[in-house]
């Protein structure tokens, strides 16, 4: 199997494993929603902030390496936002998260460089581990 089609396999399963991690987060958030008002600090907060900020990150770099898949990531931010985003505040810290993401690599990189793709790739390993331990730890 050629590198690049390995390459694109792997970046593949890491979205769909991002998917999974949505939909795994949107039902957790329905189902403490439905509850009773719970606080507004989760023992997981700070890896949430670290997936919004990845995704912020990866929604800006995919776009300047032509992968041409317009709101997806932004999507998948919404959907946990959805998910999770149960105050004002909350909201905001997940946007701002999604929003630093954005911002750092839109200074750092003009062009798709070697070093954008290398991001790219690094961003979606973490972001596919987070959601995986989120998952165990939080099922």
């Amino acid at each position: 199997m050629k590198r690049s089609a390995r390459k694109t396999l792997s970046c593949s399963k890491r979205r769909n494993a991002f998917l999974a991690f949505a939909l795994a987060v949107g039902t957790l958030g329905l189902a403490a929603n439905t509850g009773m008002a719970a606080s507004d600090v989760k023992p997981y907060d700070d890896r949430l902030l670290r997936l919004s900020e990845i995704l912020g990150a990866i929604h800006y770099l995919r776009e300047l390496c032509g992968a041409n898949e317009g709101q997806y990531w932004r999507d998948r931010m919404r959907d946990l936002m959805d998910a999770e985003g149960s105050s004002a505040l909350r909201r905001a810290k997940l946007t701002r998260a999604f929003n630093q993401g954005y911002r750092s690599y839109s200074r750092t990189y003009n062009t798709c460089s070697p070093s954008a793709q290398t991001a790219i790739t690094r961003f979606l390993s973490e972001g596919s581990s987070l959601s995986e331990g989120l998952l165990k730890a939080f099922p």
